[in-house]
């Protein structure tokens, strides 16, 4: 039988089931804000946007006196901002190619490049992320290689109140074949036969694991050195409301602080610092319970701070509302239990100029994922776009006569945010716990 001339419909249609199959994070968070962007018929240009909605928090009243609670839901714009594609020219003679042949030839690999793109993306929001279990640590002492060492990420997420299910785990290669050998030890044929013939982890502890190159490193800087919250300047930011910061755009919830720094440079966005130590230390509180945790709250710069004249303003999450000096109406969103003092020290997670792995750990709804298709440009002829599973591609075709060659560009345009930072935690390997105040 005569082989099918290839279409830029028949390349789409293959190359959306490929890239949604070797997508590894992007399938384990929240689409459905893609609903959003179906009422545009004609496709979404960069730059579109949607508003999305916080969750409401609420507190528990005593007795049969009704206490009516505002109901206050802060915003976030989650933009369409980011065109990736892969590019690729056949002869005629290619073109008469079965799709098989096509497919691992040439698709295949574009479309693992495609998906690591995403899913690199997905992953740098780690910065957000202000909780991180373990110890920061470099070499073989930086690797996940125990059951205990993993179940100090799902215990942080039941700390904080995350959902039971929709778990999910991402690990950079060392971590996962170092958890995956560890789970050879057990005496459970099903796990061990999984784990050593397969290379596969699986569900641990109702968390769905899985292994991924893309697991970015954070370095810190060389401003990552000593700092304490500043007298000057500061007062009357060491602690904010809900209402002075339920629509922050750029993360769920940031407020600023000025601090006092000892070193020079830069502090980088998504260093991890606690506040105070023995009795001063700010902890964490519960945010359904509203119970002061053992562990003090871990706090995550947003954005890049540079240190002028030992001074500088962090845009920091969460934000600082202390159950011991909030308002009723700020009862419900508090996430410490004092505000800091000035000349509060900043213990900085990590050494000044440590690098270390980013492994998550998380709830669906920790981040978004929203894949539309493109539009078709005016005078582009053929063009071929296809969806598969909120994943969607787009081909458009343009032919040179002269050297019998069709060129196709095949593009996604996506946007990733973060939407509820409590719902996710970094991990590291080694022993310890991160953010306790009598360590």
């Amino acid at each position: 039988m005569a082989n099918t001339v290839l279409n830029p419909s028949i390349i789409a249609k293959t190359s959306v089931r490929i890239l949604e199959n070797e997508l590894v994070m992007a399938r384990n968070v929240y689409r459905g804000f893609e609903e959003e962007f179906d009422r545009k018929i004609n496709g979404y240009d960069v730059g579109d946007t949607i508003s999305i909605r916080k969750p409401q928090q609420f507190t528990v009243r005593s007795g049969a006196t009704a206490a009516i609670q505002d109901v206050s839901e802060g915003k976030l714009s989650l933009v369409v901002g980011t065109q990736q594609g892969v590019d690729f020219s056949f002869s005629s003679l290619e073109l008469t190619l079965k799709i098989e042949q096509l497919a691992d030839r040439v698709i295949r690999p574009a479309m693992v490049r495609l998906a690591n793109a995403v899913d690199t993306a997905l992953m740098a929001l780690y910065t957000q992320i202000p909780n991180w279990v373990g110890q920061p640590a470099t070499g073989v002492d930086a690797t996940i290689d125990s059951f205990a060492d993993f179940a100090r990420g799902a215990e942080r997420l039941d700390q904080t109140a995350a959902p039971q299910d929709m778990r999910y785990a991402v690990l950079a290669p060392d971590s996962y074949w170092a958890l995956a050998g560890s789970q050879t030890a057990l005496f459970a044929p099903t796990i061990t036969t999984q784990a050593y013939r397969r290379g596969e982890i699986g569900d641990i502890g109702g968390v769905s694991t899985y292994m991924s190159q893309n697991v970015p490193t954070h370095v810190n800087a060389n401003g990552d050195a000593a700092a304490t919250v500043a007298a000057a300047g500061g007062a009357g930011v060491l602690s904010t409301t809900y209402a002075a910061v339920m629509n922050t755009e750029a993360t769920p919830g940031t407020m600023s602080i000025n601090v006092t720094a000892a070193g020079t440079g830069t502090i980088k966005a998504g260093t991890v610092f606690t506040l105070g130590t023995g009795v001063s230390a700010v902890k964490a509180v519960n945010p359904v319970t509203k119970a002061v945790l053992p562990y003090q709250q871990m706090f995550t710069v947003t954005a890049d701070a540079t240190i002028t004249a030992t001074n500088a303003t962090l845009v920091i999450t969460p934000p600082i509302i202390a159950l011991s000096t909030a308002a009723a109406a700020d009862q419900a969103w508090v996430t410490v239990d004092i505000p800091p003092a000035a000349g509060t020290t900043l213990q900085i997670v990590g050494d000044a100029t440590g690098s270390y792995r980013q492994n998550l750990m998380f709830h669906r709804d920790a981040f978004a994922l929203v894949m539309v298709p493109m539009v078709k440009p005016p005078g582009a002829v053929d063009v071929a776009r296809e969806s598969y599973k909120g994943t969607n591609v787009r081909v458009i075709p343009y032919y040179n006569g002269s050297t019998d060659v069709s060129s196709y560009r095949l593009d996604i345009l996506y946007g990733v945010k973060v939407i509820d930072n409590r719902l996710a935690v970094r991990m590291g390997g080694g022993s310890g716990t991160l953010g306790n105040p009598a360590a």
